[in-house]
C-alpha cells in the first residue's frame, strides 16, 4: 500500500509538471519551471509523509498548504518574513504587491513576456495550486480521474493563449501525464472506486462480459477528459491585452532570426494605461532638440492604421533590424522644404514603454538595447522585453515644412495606398460620412476638406474638451461623440480620421506625446498629461501630415492656418501655434486645459476608461455570451449537488398525483427523500433492513425524539403498506413528515455537518449511479443489436 501511494504521488507530480510545460511559451526564460518542479516535489513529499503517519485527510491537505505558503515565502518574500520563512503581514502585503505588478506586466507585455518577479510568482504559484489539487484528488482521495480537471485547466489556459504552432506538443505532454496518472491508480483501486460509488447491486448484476467494467469506465473518463482538452482551447473567448493576447495589445514581436519576424498590436494606449491614469503629472521625458519651433515637437510612438469600425489598431507588420540610416518617408517630394534636426531624449526610470518615442519622420536613431524597426510606420519596437526605462537616445529626424499651396495641389495618392488607408467597415454609422460631407461642403481639394474638418472640431463646431465624458463604446461611439460634442484627444482623432477616410483622404492615427513645456535650461519637459493622439493624413508629394483637431491641446500646424501673420488677436479656442520666444526661468508648471483657465481640473490625465473603445464594442456580443456561460458553468459546477438535491426534493414531495394508482409512487418517493436526507447527514442507507428497521436506525442514529421520531415511523408504516398490503391506504401528511424529520436531523448535526449536507450532499452520488445505469442499458441494447461486437471478449462456459 505504501509503495502504491508513493508511486501515485510521483506520477501526480510528473503529470502536473508535464501539463505546466504548456506555460513555457508564455515567457522568455524557462528557469521558473525548474523552481516550480523543486517546490512541487517538496509539496508532494509533505503529502506523502503526512499520509504515511497517517494524518486525517483534511490535516494532510492543511499541512501541504502551509508548507506551500512557506516555500513561496522563502523564494519570493524572504526579507519580509518572520525568520525568513514564516509569512507575516508584511510578507502577505508584499505578495499582494508582487501579484499587482504581475498583473500590470501581463497587460503590458506580449508573448513571450520577460520573466519579472510578478509573472514568476503567478506562474510558480499557479502550478503549485494545480499540483496541490491534483495530489489531493489523485492521491489523498484516491480519485485519479477527477484530477484531470485541474490539469485540463492548466493546459487549456496555456493553449488558449499561445499561437506558436506547436500546441500539439503541449497537448501530448499533458495527455501523457494524465494517462500515466490514470494507469498508476491501478485496476484494483479503480474497481474499489467503482463499487464505493455504485453501492450494492440495484436490481441486477453490474458485471458485464468482456473484462472489468470499472477499468473500462476509467479509460472512458480519460478519453472524455482528453477530448475536452482538445475542444476547450478552441472555445475560449479571445483574451486581449499584453501577455493575455497572443497578438499583443501593447506590442507583440514574433520570433525571428537576425531581427526578422512580425509585429502585431492593438491600441497602444492600453499599454500606457498605468502611466496615463495617475493623479500626479510626473515628467516622462527630458528632451533637448535643434528644432526651432518646439511647439511642433511631437514624440510619436506608433501609428494606428487598421480600423474595424470600433477601434483603431496597428496592422500586423514585418520587422527588421534597425538600419544605419532610415529611408526617405513615403510620399515626400523634393520640392518640399525640410531640414534634418537632432533630438536627444532622456526617459524617466519608471517609464517602461515598449515603443520608442521619436519625432516623425526619423532618419537615424542611436539607441542602446534590443530594438527592431517597422518600416511602414517608421517606428522602433523593443524585442525580448526591451523597453525605454531610464534610456537616453539620439534621434535625427526631418522637420518637414510644406506650404498650404503644396498640400492643396497634391496629386492623387497611389491606388494601393489609397485603397488601404481609406478602407472603412460597413458597421460605421452613415452619419459619420454624412457629417463629413456637410462640414466640407464647398471645398475644392482634399487639403481644404482636411482643414475644414480640423477647424470644425477646434473652432466652429462647439466641441468641448472634457476628460470626464462618458461616450460609451461600439460602432455607434463616433456617432454619439459627433452628437454630444464632448471628449478628448482619442475621440477627436478617431472621429477626424474616420471622416477623412469617408471623404477619400488616406488617414491613420498617431499615438504619442504632444509638445511639452520649455525649461530654463533649454530642455523641454514632457509629462504624462502630454500623452496624446492625433490624426495623420496623406498627401502625395508631402507624405503623412499631422493635423490637430483636439481643442486646447497640442499646436495647430502652420500649414493649416490661412494668413498666419494677419490672424489678428489669437483665438483662445485654438491650440498654441508657436513656442514662447523667451522660456521662463521658473520651474515648469502645467497650463490649464480650458482656454480661460477657470477649470484647472480639466487638465486631469486622459484615462483610457473614458476613451473611445480600445477593444471594439467592449467585448463582442458572442465573447460576452461565452464568458457569461463560462462564468455560469464555473458557478454551477460546485453548486450542482445542491441544485440537484433541491430539485429532487421538490419532485419527490410534490410531483405525484392524488389518485389511487399514485399512492405507491408518492409513498416510495417520500421514503427515498427521507433516506437520502438521513444519508446527507451521515446515516448511510442499509438495503438489507426492512422499512421498520431502517426507520428505527434513523431515529436511533439521528437522535430523533417526539414528533420527528413518530414521523419517521409513520412513513415506514406507509412504505410497508405499499410493499405488502393488497390495497394500500392513502396516508396524508407524508411531505410534512419528511420535512419534520429532516429539520430534526439538521438540528442534531454539527455546523460542519449541516453545511456539508447542503453543499456536498452524499446522496448526490445517485447521479453517478443513474448515468452508469443508463450507460449500461444503452450498452446492453447495442450488444443485443450487434452481439458479434463482444464475442471475442465474452467468457463462455
Amino acid at each position: 500500500m505504501i509503495s502504491s501511494l508513493a508511486r501515485l504521488t510521483v506520477r501526480a507530480w510528473a503529470a502536473t509538471l508535464l501539463a505546466a510545460c504548456a506555460l513555457l511559451p508564455l515567457v522568455e526564460s524557462t528557469v521558473w519551471i525548474l523552481q516550480a518542479a523543486l517546490l512541487l516535489g517538496v509539496q508532494a513529499g509533505v503529502g506523502a509523509a503526512a499520509r504515511r503517519v497517517p494524518l486525517a485527510r483534511p490535516l494532510t491537505v492543511a499541512a501541504q498548504v502551509v508548507v506551500t505558503l512557506m516555500l513561496l515565502t522563502l523564494l519570493f518574500a524572504r526579507e519580509h518574513a518572520v525568520a525568513g520563512l514564516i509569512p507575516g503581514p508584511d510578507a502577505l502585503r508584499f505578495f499582494g504587491q508582487l501579484l499587482e505588478q504581475g498583473g500590470q506586466d501581463v497587460n503590458r507585455y506580449a508573448i513571450p513576456a520577460p520573466l519579472s518577479d510578478g509573472i514568476r510568482l503567478m506562474l510558480i504559484g499557479g502550478v503549485l495550486v494545480i499540483g496541490l489539487l491534483v495530489d489531493v484528488l489523485a492521491v489523498t482521495f484516491r480519485s485519479a480521474a477527477p484530477a484531470g480537471l485541474p490539469l485540463l485547466a492548466l493546459y487549456s489556459v496555456a493553449a488558449g493563449l499561445t499561437d506558436n504552432g506547436i500546441e500539439w506538443l503541449w497537448f501530448l505532454l499533458a495527455a501523457a501525464g494524465y494517462l500515466m496518472l490514470l494507469l498508476a491508480e491501478g485496476r484494483d483501486r479503480l474497481s474499489q472506486w467503482g463499487r464505493v460509488f455504485a453501492g450494492q447491486p440495484r436490481g441486477r448484476s453490474r458485471e458485464t462480459p468482456g473484462g472489468p467494467a470499472p477499468a473500462r469506465f476509467g479509460h472512458r473518463i480519460g478519453a472524455v477528459a482528453l477530448g475536452i482538452a482538445l475542444v476547450v482551447p478552441l472555445a475560449l473567448p479571445a483574451m486581449d491585452g499584453g501577455l493575455l493576447d497572443p497578438n499583443g495589445r501593447g506590442v507583440g514581436v514574433g520570433a525571428g532570426v537576425g531581427g526578422g519576424g512580425t509585429i502585431s498590436a492593438v491600441n497602444p494606449l492600453v499599454s500606457l494605461r498605468d502611466s496615463l491614469n495617475n493623479d500626479d503629472d510626473r515628467a516622462v521625458f527630458s528632451v533637448r532638440t535643434e528644432m526651432e519651433n518646439t511647439s511642433d515637437l511631437y514624440l510619436r510612438i506608433v501609428s494606428l492604421d487598421d480600423f474595424d469600425g470600433t477601434t483603431w489598431k496597428p496592422s500586423k507588420r514585418a520587422i527588421t533590424q534597425v538600419p544605419e540610416g532610415f529611408p526617405a518617408p513615403p510620399g515626400l517630394g523634393s520640392d518640399v522644404e525640410f531640414s534634418e534636426v537632432g533630438t536627444s531624449v532622456s526617459v524617466a526610470k519608471w517609464y517602461g514603454q515598449t515603443w520608442l518615442p521619436m519625432p516623425y519622420p526619423p532618419s537615424r536613431v542611436s539607441v542602446q538595447g534590443d530594438w527592431r524597426y517597422e518600416p511602414v510606420g517608421m517606428t522602433l519596437v523593443g524585442d525580448h522585453g526591451q523597453n525605454t526605462r531610464g534610456l537616453t537616445y539620439e534621434v535625427r529626424s526631418l522637420d518637414v515644412r510644406p506650404t498650404a499651396e503644396q498640400l492643396a495641389a497634391a496629386p492623387e495618392p497611389p491606388a494601393g495606398l489609397l485603397r488601404e488607408y481609406t478602407d472603412l467597415p460597413d458597421s460605421l454609422p452613415s452619419v459619420v460620412a454624412e457629417t463629413a460631407r456637410d462640414v466640407t461642403d464647398g471645398a475644392k481639394s482634399d487639403y481644404d476638406r482636411a482643414v475644414m474638418l480640423q477647424d470644425w472640431f477646434t473652432l466652429s463646431g462647439d466641441f468641448q474638451y472634457d476628460t470626464e465624458v462618458e461616450v460609451g463604446s461600439g460602432s455607434q461611439a463616433i456617432a454619439r461623440f459627433l452628437q454630444d460634442k464632448r471628449g478628448f484627444c482619442v475621440h477627436y482623432s478617431f472621429a477626424m480620421a474616420s471622416m477623412a477616410r469617408s471623404l477619400g483622404i488616406p488617414a491613420r492615427i498617431a499615438v504619442g506625446f504632444a509638445p511639452g513645456t520649455p525649461q530654463a535650461d533649454g530642455t523641454v519637459s514632457v509629462a504624462m498629461r502630454d500623452a496624446h493622439a492625433w490624426p495623420e493624413l496623406y498627401f502625395e508629394g508631402v507624405g503623412w501630415t499631422r493635423f490637430e483637431p483636439t481643442p486646447t491641446r497640442g499646436s495647430t500646424p502652420d500649414y493649416t492656418v490661412q494668413d498666419v501673420e494677419d490672424n489678428g488677436p489669437a483665438d483662445p479656442a485654438r491650440p498654441s501655434q508657436a513656442a514662447p520666444t523667451d522660456p521662463s526661468a521658473q520651474p515648469s508648471r502645467s497650463t490649464d486645459c480650458r482656454a480661460d483657465g477657470s477649470d484647472p481640473g480639466s487638465c486631469e490625465s486622459e484615462s483610457p476608461q473614458t476613451a473611445l473603445p480600445t477593444d471594439g464594442d467592449g467585448p463582442k456580443w458572442h465573447v460576452v455570451l461565452l464568458w457569461a456561460l463560462a462564468g455560469l458553468l464555473v458557478l454551477a459546477l460546485p453548486l450542482s449537488p445542491l441544485l440537484w438535491r433541491t430539485r429532487m426534493r421538490a419532485v419527490r414531495l410534490g410531483g405525484h398525483g392524488r389518485a389511487e394508482e399514485d399512492i405507491a409512487p408518492r409513498v416510495l418517493a417520500a421514503w427515498e427523500e427521507l433516506t437520502d436526507t438521513a444519508w446527507d447527514h451521515g446515516i448511510v442507507p442499509d438495503e438489507s433492513l426492512t422499512p421498520r428497521g431502517a426507520a428505527d436506525r434513523i431515529v436511533r442514529t439521528g437522535g430523533l425524539e417526539g414528533d420527528a421520531a413518530a414521523s419517521v415511523r409513520r412513513l415506514a408504516g406507509a412504505v410497508e403498506q405499499v410493499l405488502y398490503a393488497p390495497r394500500p391506504r392513502p396516508v396524508a401528511g407524508l411531505a410534512e413528515d419528511v420535512r419534520r424529520a429532516g429539520a430534526a436531523l439538521r438540528d442534531s448535526a454539527s455546523r460542519a455537518g449541516r453545511v456539508r449536507a447542503v453543499l456536498v450532499p452524499r446522496s448526490a452520488v445517485r447521479v453517478v449511479w443513474a448515468v452508469s445505469d443508463r450507460w449500461m442499458s444503452l450498452r446492453d441494447r447495442v450488444i443485443a443489436l450487434r452481439p458479434d461486437w463482444h464475442l471475442p471478449t465474452r467468457q463462455r462456459g
